[in-house]
This record gives C-alpha cells, structure tokens and sequence, in this order.
C-alpha cells in the first residue's frame, strides 16, 4: 500500500496547514449480514486511488491542488453506537477546520456519525442517499446504530432523500415518504431525467451525500457485501451528484461498502474513482 494517503500524493498536496478536504477511514464490519470484508474497503479504494488520473475531465479540473489529508483510520471494535460517536467526533474536527469531510467504509453504519456532525455543524441539513436498501428499519439485531438502521437514524436529524432504492423490509414500508424515495426500477423506465429535477428540488440548501455502492448495479459492482440486481449505472450516479453539486451546498460525503476481492479490482478503481469526482465536482461547484 502507498504511504501517502489518498491519490499518493507530494508532500506539498498532503499538507494540514493548507488542505481543505479530508479523508477518513473507518474500516468497520461488525454489523453487516451477509458477506463480510468491508472493513478492507478503505484500504482498497486508498491503493486503487494510486492509479486515478488526476486531471478530471467533465469538470475540467484537478481538485487534488485543494490539498487532501488521508487521516488514520478510525478504529473500533466495539458496538455501533460507539462508533457512531468516534465518527462524528472526527468529522466535527475536520468540519470546524473547513475542510470537507470524506469518509470512507466500512459498512453503512459508519455513515451514522458523520451525519451527525455534518446536522449540528450546518443545519438545514438533508442527506442524499444513494443505495440499494431503504436501511430505515428503526432497530435491527438489537442495535439502533446497525447498517440497517442508518436512515433511520439520518430522519432524525435532517430531511432525506433515497435515491436507487430497491429493497426493503416490510416493516420498513411505514417509515418510507414515497415522495422521497426514487426507486431504481422507475429510474431504469422512466424516458427522461424529470425524477432527477424532482429528486434534487426537494434537498434543502446543505446536503450530506452518502454512497452505498451496491447503488451500482451488480454486474458493475459486484464487489460488495449485499448486491442487488437492477441497479444504477455509473453515468446517472455521476449526473445525479453534478446536478446536487451545481445547486446546493455539499458539506461532506461517504462512500461505503466496497469489499474488495482479487477477482474484482475494478470494483476498487470504480470507488476511487467515484471519490475523487465527487470531491471534483463539489469544488468546481464552489469555484
């Protein structure tokens, strides 16, 4: 593995006097239910991250002279609900230096604190999810704080939109604003992008994007720990955030849910990749 974080870049991009983007691992599994591994997804996407062009075409930038910051990872063992609170402490810090915050899983519960913090730094918060799973069930194998669970939690401190959705519990099915929600079966039929104009007119004026990347359709992304058949592709992810990014204020991000596997390295250069244009496009919207 590279020794210099993210992108391996020169010292003179990796300095915390200058830097205004932080990325934080947080290589935690000890929720998920089906395959395990995600914890090696920071990991991964870091590596992978080597190998990314650091010009970036649609935006016409190179958002990496922003200074990036690869912090240590945040490492935990313990219940979710701890994690929870070592996440939003991290990225309270970096929020209160003006960076943006870019966390990257780990299972989907690590997204829990940092929307936390992004809640109470901001306000008029709402988060963007792009997933697979509703994840609003309220409690989950005895925890509040399980990957499950995270929208549920997001509800209760900002307003949220779901975007790709595609499996859910039924007990799921009270906790859901179908006027929130875009399933990926409607994106898939629909013959324009009026879902995505919808989608974004009902964000409020700061945004949290967090990425599950089982998002992805699985013959793109089959490296992750619970797939699902009828997913996004790469392109109406990447317009869907071009079109957040253009119009509100993007105050942090995750990516989450790599498990890497030999097989599929591909899957590691997808989540790099999809980190640094969404850094790219968050600064080419600020300007």
């Amino acid at each position: 593995m590279n020794s210099h974080g993210f992108l391996d870049l020169p010292l003179d991009f990796r300095d915390p006097k200058t830097a205004r983007i932080s990325i934080i691992p947080v290589p935690y599994d000890l929720t998920s239910t089906y395959k395990k591994g995600a914890d090696r997804g920071p990991a991964a996407m870091i590596e992978a991250s080597s190998q990314v062009e650091l010009y970036d075409i649609p935006t016409r930038s190179e958002v990496y002279r922003q200074g990036i910051l690869t912090h240590d990872p945040v490492l935990h063992n313990g219940p979710p609900e701890e994690l929870a609170t070592l996440v939003e402490q991290r990225v309270a810090h970096e929020l209160e230096r003006d960076r943006l915050p870019v966390c990257l899983g780990g299972e989907h519960s690590i997204s829990i604190g940092a929307i936390r913090a992004a809640a109470k730094h901001c306000g008029n918060l709402s988060v963007l999810q792009i997933d697979a799973h509703g994840d609003t069930r309220d409690n989950y194998e005895g925890s509040s704080c399980n990957h499950a669970c995270v929208m549920a939690r997001a509800m209760e401190v900002a307003s949220t939109i779901q975007v790709g959705i595609r499996a859910i519990d039924g007990q799921e099915v009270a906790n859901i604003d179908e006027t929130r929600v875009f399933y990926a079966h409607d994106i898939l039929a629909a013959s324009d992008c009026s879902w995505m104009t919808s989608a974004v007119d009902r964000l409020s004026e700061n945004v949290y994007i967090t990425i599950d990347l089982d998002a992805f359709d699985s013959s793109i992304m089959p490296a992750t720990g619970t797939p699902e058949p009828g997913g996004l592709d790469w392109q109406t992810v990447n317009t869907l955030i071009a079109r957040v990014t253009a119009t509100r204020r993007v105050v942090g991000f995750d990516v989450v849910e790599l498990l890497p596997t030999e097989q599929h390295w591909a899957c590691d250069f997808l989540a790099a990749k999809l980190v640094y244009r969404v850094m790219s496009m968050v600064f080419a919207a600020r300007g």
